[in-house]
C-alpha cells in the first residue's frame, strides 16, 4: 500500500505552511483523501516527493485585495526550462546540439523541434491572406527610410490587432499564431532581390533572402541563411527572452510577448550588436584590420563582435556560421578579415578575442550584400519562435511570479 502523509507531514517535507499544502491540492498539484475517521486529509508520499524535487513554490493566488508588497517578489525565482542548455561551451536545444541541428535541419524543422513537436515535424510558416494584405497596406503607408527592424515591430502590432483570438493562451493556439506571425514579419519587409517572388511554400530563408538581398540567391547562400536562423532560434535566458517571459508572466498574448522581446533587441549590446560589427568589418575590408582595431583601442571603444562570456573557449555558433560563409562567393575574403580582426585585437589563443555570433552575422551580411541592419533582422526573426516557446512554458507557471523587488535608496518618508 502506498505511503500516505498527513497535512502537517507534507508541510514539513516541502518546507511550507499548512495553508500552502491546501493550495497545492486545490490546484491539482497534490491529490488528497480524507483521513480515517474523517479528520483532516492524507497525501500520496510519491506525489509529495515529486513536487519537492521540482522545487516549485505553491501556486497561491493573491487575495481579493491584492498581495501585500512584502509577499510579492519576496523570494527569488528560478526559471526552469526544458528548451535550451548552455554547457561546457556547447549549445543544446532540447538536448540536441544546436550546431549539429543547424547542419541537418532547416528553420521550419528546428522550430518544430524547439516547440516539442518532434524531429520530423517542420512548422508551416504561412500568413493568412487578410493579414498579409493588411501588412502590405501598413508597409506602404510608412515613410521612406524606416529601418527594417522597426518594420518588424510594426508588423507584430498589426498582426495582433487582426487576431481576435490572441488572448487564447493554449499551447496549440499560441503555436498557430506564432507561425503566422513569423511569416508575417518577413512579409512586412519590402522585396529587394531580383529573384521572382518566392511562393508561400518556399522556405522562410528564401522569403527572407528576397527581402534583404539585392542579388539572386543560390542554394548554398540560402543554406547559409537557414543555418544562421537555426543557430539563433534560442539562447537560454538572454535579455530579450527574460523580457518575453516577464510579459508572459503577466499573461500578455503571444504578439505582446514578441513585442517585448523585440524591444529588448533594440539595444546595441544585444540584437542590435551585429550592425556595429558590420560597420567595423566593412572598414577592415577596405583598409586592413590593424588601423581599424587600433582606432577602437585608442578611443577606448570595445571591438564589436568579439568574445562571449557564456563561451569561455569561443562561440560555437560563430564557428559554424563562418564555416558556411567561407564557402560562399567572396566569403573566404570576408572570413579572412574576421581572422585579421581577432589577430589584431590581441595575443592569439585568447577566447575573449574570438568572433562571436554578431561578427559572424556581419560576415554573412557583407558576403551576401545585405544591408548593415540585416543581422538585426535575422536575429529578431530567428529568435521569435524561441520567445514563443518560453512564453508557452511561462503560461504554465503561476501568474506574476517574476515580480522583482526594489532596494529603495531614496529619502525616507
Amino acid at each position: 500500500m502506498a505511503e500516505r502523509l498527513t497535512t502537517q507531514q507534507v508541510a514539513e517535507r516541502l518546507g511550507v505552511k499548512v495553508e500552502t499544502v491546501y493550495a497545492y491540492a486545490s490546484r491539482g498539484q497534490l491529490s488528497s483523501e480524507r483521513a480515517p475517521g474523517g479528520k483532516g486529509s492524507t497525501f500520496d508520499a510519491r506525489e509529495v516527493a515529486e513536487l519537492a524535487a521540482r522545487g516549485r513554490r505553491a501556486p497561491v493566488r493573491p487575495a481579493a485585495g491584492g498581495a501585500s508588497a512584502a509577499s510579492w517578489g519576496s523570494e527569488p525565482v528560478t526559471v526552469r526550462t526544458g528548451l535550451t542548455l548552455i554547457e561546457d561551451g556547447r549549445l543544446y536545444y532540447r538536448g540536441r546540439d544546436a550546431v549539429e541541428l543547424a547542419s541537418r535541419c532547416g528553420f521550419e524543422a528546428a522550430i518544430g523541434w524547439l516547440w516539442g513537436l518532434g524531429a520530423d515535424a517542420p512548422v508551416e510558416l504561412r500568413v493568412p491572406p487578410a493579414t498579409a494584405e493588411a501588412l502590405a497596406r501598413a508597409a506602404a503607408a510608412l515613410p521612406d527610410g524606416i529601418r527594417l527592424p522597426d518594420r518588424l515591430r510594426i508588423s507584430a502590432t498589426v498582426a495582433a490587432a487582426l487576431d481576435p483570438l490572441r488572448f487564447d493562451l493554449r499551447e496549440q493556439t499560441v503555436h498557430a499564431a506564432g507561425a503566422a506571425l513569423i511569416a508575417g514579419m518577413v512579409e512586412a519587409l519590402p522585396r529587394t532581390a531580383p529573384d521572382p517572388a518566392p511562393g508561400p511554400d518556399a522556405s522562410l530563408a528564401a522569403r527572407l533572402w528576397s527581402r534583404l538581398a539585392t542579388a539572386a540567391s543560390t542554394p548554398r547562400a540560402l543554406a547559409c541563411l537557414d543555418r544562421a536562423l537555426v543557430l539563433l532560434i534560442d539562447h537560454e535566458l538572454a535579455v530579450s527572452t527574460v523580457a518575453a517571459r516577464l510579459a508572459a508572466s503577466a499573461r500578455a498574448h503571444p504578439y505582446a510577448v514578441v513585442s517585448a522581446g523585440l524591444g529588448a533587441t533594440d539595444g546595441p549590446l544585444h540584437g542590435a550588436a551585429s550592425p556595429l560589427a558590420h560597420r567595423m568589418l566593412a572598414e577592415v575590408l577596405a583598409g586592413g584590420a590593424v588601423p581599424v582595431v587600433s582606432d577602437y583601442l585608442r578611443t577606448g571603444r570595445p571591438i564589436p563582435g568579439l568574445g562571449h562570456r557564456l563561451y569561455p573557449e569561443g562561440d560555437p555558433r560563430a564557428v559554424a556560421l563562418l564555416d558556411a560563409v567561407r564557402h560562399l562567393d567572396g566569403g573566404a575574403a570576408v572570413v579572412a578579415a574576421v581572422a585579421e580582426v581577432e589577430a589584431a585585437a590581441g595575443p592569439a589563443g585568447r577566447p575573449e578575442l574570438r568572433a562571436n555570433i554578431d561578427l559572424a552575422l556581419a560576415a554573412m551580411a557583407l558576403t551576401a550584400g545585405f544591408p548593415a541592419e540585416a543581422g538585426e533582422v535575422v536575429f529578431a526573426v530567428a529568435r521569435t519562435p524561441g520567445w514563443l516557446a518560453h512564453a508557452v512554458e511561462e503560461y504554465r507557471e503561476e501568474p506574476l511570479r517574476m515580480r522583482a523587488r526594489a532596494g529603495y535608496v531614496g529619502p525616507r518618508p
